[in-house]
């Protein structure tokens, strides 16, 4: 890979950098996103990066224009069998711009994380993957889990 690029830590002004690629990641999936689920992820993302709960990392061009990024929330996670340490990762908002695609940016991002997450000695790092993300973390010895979902609708209850 290029060493044009240049991979730094988000702060909390990049905030609105976080959640565009958010919006972008999500449309890449095919998704249709709400300007009111932007501006709530924009505030939610703003207040666990002040917190320390959210990291964030860019990769820029030599302008500082940000062409891709990913994050790593800390969860607050209790005691299990598999791992008594009580902060998980969450990897999320992966997004490379499409104009920088397969030049192992996303990768180079995932490295960073992983790197970081083997400082703090965090062990369990999850992660949700899309179709085209998923052999990038299998290569990385991410597997499936068995986790299950189910999202409750509520509107009958409005009325």
């Amino acid at each position: 890979m290029s060493e044009i690029y240049t991979t730094r830590m988000a702060a909390v002004e990049d905030a609105d950098i976080i959640a565009q690629q958010r919006r972008a990641m999500f449309e890449d999936m095919g998704m249709t996103v709400a300007d009111e689920s932007v501006t709530l992820f924009n505030a939610w993302v703003r207040g666990k990066m002040t917190k320390g709960d959210y990291l964030g990392w860019f990769i820029t061009l030599p302008d500082g224009d940000v062409i891709a990024g990913a994050g790593l929330w800390l969860i607050e996670w209790p005691p299990t069998p598999m791992d008594v340490a009580t902060t998980r990762g969450y990897i999320l908002n992966m997004f490379v711009h499409p104009d920088y695609r397969h030049q192992g940016l996303a990768r180079r991002l995932m490295d960073t994380i992983l790197a970081y997450c083997a400082e703090q000695r965090i062990r369990v790092i999850l992660l949700h993957a899309s179709s085209k993300g998923r052999p990038l973390y299998e290569s990385l010895g991410f597997k499936a889990t068995n986790e299950m979902r189910l999202i409750q609708n509520y509107d009958h209850m409005l009325t």
